[in-house]
């Protein structure tokens, strides 16, 4: 019979490159050697580690006969002092010391703890209580080994400092990053509160293809692709738009995606090539129902995610209390930057002193970028911006009695687009005709440079009055959860490979 190796303590240093992968591998063999699978197998009856630490909070500090529990997850501290080994041990719910005493777990289990080290995996069960210093404790009774780490983790327990390893490691920024764990649970969180607002007001999920071979429902530049059995090309959807529309004129009255959308554009802190976007229709409704309708998705997503009504966000003070303001463009455009909106030549004249070109464009247009150059930064929010210039919105119906307004309406907060609605244009002739003179200049590598004329012939089969609304989740969830950039809300954001 083949005897155990002697215990020895468990590894808490750090040395040179390969020489710690070897320790670790050397662990692993004596983990074998002692008949333990060094992965691990199924491991019933765990308890969350929050829902030990409430029952925890319950108990009184002197008391020796806490209860039993179990738990699971992986080592994050880890120190011996002789035949005792303290260890802080983490799950997807918070953290917890767990006291490994060589007499209570036994010799066979004392074997085990000599083969632990930082990032394992191990399940521990044992009795609720204090330590002597007052630390909510496990006091263990046996362990089971679950997973061994080959890798070593980071040398600060504080986690990842590198913005661009914390993104391209995210297991290792949400095992070790205070708070990425928690932020991304919220994430989860309010996708969860969105689905549950819109189907207790009787909206149905539905699934349109994410390749297309026309880009449509917004202006943007599609990712391209060769579809091989077919011979043709394609592009990635850059909205949702089209297709739940046709589904509004099959008789989906209330229908909503959430999904990935992609565009071959820039990266910044509010730009992914790839992001979720949730996009609702109504039928028989307009952009004052979608008002409604983005006021309550906001407001119950920012309870689901734990954000308080008031909270502070990239400098400026945000309220989520309802009602949100709502302000006519032309209104804050004149008071903003004061030249006269419905006047081009005033409106020309204040774009190129800011810079902004004009030769060529459709005044409108100008008029967009003048109100993304100098308006949007200014708007804290939550704010409804209504009626835009209807040269920029061809999806969308005109207000009555004034055809160059668009009844549209974004929501910003601290500057930031947040959500984009219309009362839906279902004319086919009027659309088709804006299809073809829409967006003045628009570059024909660009999307809706060619006509949908599928969805025109849905249109003229009937799609009721109908309100759209489309939230970028990505930034919500940068709002609901203090990030400053996009890329730490998405768990995988794009980066470019490693040289």
């Amino acid at each position: 019979m083949t005897t155990p190796p002697e215990p020895r303590p468990p590894a808490t240093g750090n040395a040179p490159g390969n020489s710690l992968e070897a320790a670790r591998r050397d662990k692993l063999d004596r983990l074998r050697s002692l008949g333990i699978d060094p992965w691990g197998h199924r491991y019933d009856g765990i308890m969350p580690i929050a829902e030990v630490r409430d029952r925890g909070d319950r108990l009184d500090k002197a008391d020796e006969n806490g209860p039993t529990v179990r738990v699971a997850g992986r080592i994050l501290l880890l120190r011996s002092a002789g035949s005792l080994v303290f260890i802080t041990l983490a799950d997807r719910t918070g953290r917890i010391q767990i006291m490994l005493g060589k007499k209570q777990v036994g010799p066979d289990a004392w074997n085990v703890v000599g083969c632990l080290d930082l990032g394992d995996l191990i399940g521990v069960d044992g009795r609720l209580g204090y330590s002597k210093t007052g630390e909510m404790t496990v006091f263990a009774s046996g362990i089971e080994f679950l997973t061994k780490s080959i890798e070593t983790p980071p040398d600060k327990f504080h986690g990842l400092v590198d913005p661009d390893l914390r993104q391209r490691m995210r297991y290792l920024d949400l095992v070790h990053g205070e708070g990425v764990l928690d932020r991304f649970v919220a994430r989860s969180r309010v996708v969860e509160s969105i689905r549950r607002t819109l189907t207790d007001r009787g909206y149905l999920e539905v699934e349109g293809p994410t390749l297309h071979t026309i880009a449509g429902g917004a202006a943007a530049r599609p990712f391209k692709t060769h579809h091989n059995a077919l011979d043709m090309p394609i592009v990635l959807r850059i909205a949702l738009e089209l297709h739940l529309k046709r589904l509004l004129v099959g008789g989906m009255e209330r229908v909503f995606e959430l999904g990935r959308v992609y565009r071959n554009e820039g990266v910044s802190p509010r730009h992914n090539p790839e992001f979720t976007m949730l996009e609702a229709y109504e039928a028989y409704g307009d952009y004052g129902t979608m008002m409604d309708l983005a006021e309550a998705i906001v407001v119950d997503a920012a309870r689901a995610a734990g954000t308080p009504d008031r909270f502070e966000w990239m400098g400026r003070t945000i309220s989520l209390t309802p009602p949100f303001r709502r302000a006519r463009y032309d209104e804050l455009l004149a008071e903003v930057v004061g030249c006269d909106p419905t006047d081009p030549a005033s409106v020309k004249a204040t774009a190129e002193s800011s810079g902004i070109e004009t030769k060529g464009r459709h005044a409108d247009v100008v008029k967009s970028d003048l109100f993304e150059a100098r308006v949007e930064e200014t708007l804290d929010g939550p704010i409804f911006v209504l009626d835009y210039p209807a040269a920029v919105c061809p999806l969308t119906k005109r207000k009555a009695g004034h055809p160059e307004i668009a009844e549209r309406f974004e929501l910003y907060v601290a500057g930031m687009e947040l959500a984009n609605a219309y009362t839906e244009l279902n004319d086919p002739d009027l659309q088709e005709e804006l299809f073809r003179t829409q967006l003045a200049g628009l570059a024909d590598e660009e999307s809706m440079a060619r006509m949908d004329h599928d969805f025109i012939k849905a249109l003229r089969h009937g799609m009721p009055p109908a309100g759209g609304l489309g939230i970028g989740i990505d930034r919500l969830v940068m709002l609901l959860t203090g990030a400053a950039s996009i890329r730490d809300i998405i768990l995988f954001p794009i980066q470019r490979p490693h040289a």
